[in-house]
């Protein structure tokens, strides 16, 4: 696996990242991680790298955008040392455009997205000892026509486009819930297409271990 012995994951993000997790930092005991995909990826390390002494960390906040990440960055990412960061954050950046069309000052729109993430990566990526992961915004929606779905998938190629600019592990989540969504209708993943059931946390989380190379059947313990 990418993320070697001792290292320190912070994985930062909207509610998807959050799903209950502990205030003011969620940490890698007494189910502090939340209830969402971080919790299960720390729980697979335990079970296939036992003595990894892997350090998962979840700075999750449901309702963040790119810019509410920037304001929190210095606390939440910069103050806890990471070896590894892990960043999912655009879901909001693109809902709000559809939920509030009134509220254009609550709107995200893709040049300030990638400019602000941007930022954040450049200032980061030089002080991580381990290395970044990126992972996609996704709309759990099969007509790829759908005007939302349209709008996430370009935010998910300004992801992309980050990741191999900055040399970063990148997660397509999207691909990983279209491949799901081949047997599954949406509503069994997630009933308002975005907030996913345990079933739709385990596959960010198998998406997320596949991109590290994270082995299910480990030997080496």
């Amino acid at each position: 696996m990418n993320i070697k012995n001792g290292s320190r994951l912070v994985m930062i993000g909207d509610s998807i990242t959050d799903v209950g997790r502990e205030r003011p930092i969620g940490k890698p005991f007494k189910d502090q991680l939340g209830s969402g995909y971080v919790n299960l990826i720390n729980s697979l390390i335990l079970t296939s790298y036992p003595g990894s002494d892997i350090c998962v960390l979840n700075v999750g906040c449901s309702g963040n955008k790119v810019t509410d990440l920037a304001e929190r960055w210095e606390t939440d990412v910069i103050d806890l040392q990471p070896d590894w960061l892990s960043v999912m954050i655009g879901i909001n950046d693109v809902w709000r455009q559809f939920d509030i069309p009134t509220e254009p000052q609550n709107h995200i729109l893709i040049e300030q997205y990638t400019k602000v993430l941007d930022e954040l990566i450049s200032r980061t990526k030089p002080t991580l000892s381990g290395g970044l992961i990126l992972m996609t915004p996704y709309f759990i929606e099969t007509n790829q026509d759908d005007e939302m779905r349209c709008l996430m998938d370009q935010y998910g190629k300004v992801v992309k486009s980050l990741a191999e600019k900055h040399n970063a592990i990148f997660v397509d989540v999207q691909a990983a819930f279209d491949k799901s969504l081949e047997h599954y209708h949406s509503s069994f993943i997630a009933w308002d297409r975005v907030h996913p059931s345990n079933h739709g946390h385990l596959i960010i989380a198998k998406a997320f271990l596949d991109a590290v190379d994270f082995d299910f059947y480990n030997n080496d313990n």
